[in-house]
């Protein structure tokens, strides 16, 4: 593909980037499962988790490429996935792609990372039937990143700064984000049951990841690291597949490790595929794109969840809310695109072609 046609692969909404997969699939002549959201659009659009498979029903070995897990992160992974189905088929004998559109399409349409019941997808895949993961550090700066009024007031900001203090950024971090079921109008709340797309991630995954008996995944997300970058995250829960990972991506960081920019997390998508497939070997990536600076990008997340706590009775701050998140986690720059697609191109190119190798081969 040509550089100058890269930056059409992207969208500046849901309804516009939904439009092209629909169309690159349907160029295909390839059929679309639309799993439908009883909910309106931000324009009053359908909403729908969309799946294409590219390649044959009965492959043995299946790549699997999510967009959207994060609602407003989807721009990035539609347009790799939208690119993908119109450069063709796999090139290999019983191989096939399922592409997974909006795995979170409230989320991307009325520009969230959450889903319409304010669950973060990626704190959701627990067991529900289980005392739910505790996060006790969330309890403690809740009020503080969500105060009544925005701007936080300096106090509250203080406040985030002491806790910083004393258990380091890094404990900051995994504070805020590791997953938190006790504050449902908090941030990354992992929900107190299964979400509806984690329901049809899983009748997906039951439904076309039966037969495989080798899976890769591809789960595209934005917002951490630096501009452009696609950081290559290990996301197996069976850590004895990484050798055979890094021999398909090269360089992969670890959330366990502490080598990426990423912290470990409850209740992460790629649960789904070993409950839901325990039959196939599973190698995956989260393949995350580094937009701006974290200081940019936490204030927007953290003004986000506010407006939904609080409400915001004046118009013009709202839409300079919702617009800051998107910005935050989608930067509308060419080099950005460019730079997404051809990486995101080679990681699937390489996840393809590794499937093809021998398992034997990996020890």
């Amino acid at each position: 593909m040509h550089d100058n046609a890269i930056p059409d692969l992207f969208s500046t909404s849901y309804a516009a980037a939904r439009r092209k997969f629909l169309d690159a699939a349907i160029g295909r002549g390839l059929q679309v499962d639309s799993r439908v959201l009883d909910l309106p659009g931000q324009a009053g659009e359908v909403l729908a988790m969309d799946i294409v498979l590219d390649g044959p029903a009965t492959a043995s070995k299946l790549l699997v490429v999510l967009s959207g897990v994060h609602g407003v992160e989807g721009f990035c992974g539609s347009a790799i996935q939208a690119g993908m189905l119109r450069l063709g088929a796999p090139a290999h004998s019983d191989t096939a792609v399922l592409y997974v559109h909006a795995v979170n399409p409230h989320g991307f349409s009325h520009l969230r990372r959450v889903t319409q019941e304010n669950v973060d997808l990626n704190r959701n895949f627990v067991d529900f039937g289980q005392p739910l993961p505790i996060n006790a550090g969330y309890g403690e700066i809740h009020e503080w990143l969500l105060p009544a009024s925005w701007p936080p007031c300096a106090s509250a900001e203080a406040a985030l700064a002491a806790y910083r203090d004393k258990h380091g950024q890094r404990g900051l971090q995994r504070a805020i984000s590791l997953g938190q079921h006790a504050h449902p109008d908090g941030m990354f709340f992992g929900g107190r049951a299964p979400a509806w797309s984690n329901r049809t991630f899983r009748a997906v995954l039951q439904q076309y990841g039966r037969q495989a008996r080798e899976m890769a995944s591809i789960d595209i997300h934005t917002g951490l690291g630096p501009y452009g970058v696609g950081e290559r995250i290990f996301a197996s829960f069976d850590h004895g597949v990484l050798p055979r990972a890094r021999q398909w991506w090269g360089a992969l960081t670890d959330v366990h490790a502490g080598s990426s920019t990423s912290i470990p997390m409850t209740g992460p998508i790629q649960t789904a595929l070993f409950e839901e497939c325990p039959q196939a070997r599973h190698i995956g990536i989260c393949l995350e794109y580094g937009t701006w600076p974290n200081e940019q990008v936490m204030p927007a997340l953290r003004a986000d969840h506010w407006m939904h706590r609080h409400g915001a009775d004046d118009a013009m701050q709202a839409a300079q809310i919702r617009q800051a998140l998107k910005d935050a986690f989608y930067p509308d720059a060419d080099d950005w695109k460019r730079a997404v697609w051809h990486q995101g191109l080679q990681a699937c190119r390489q996840a393809v072609d590794g499937l093809q190798s021998p398992l034997a081969s990996q020890s």
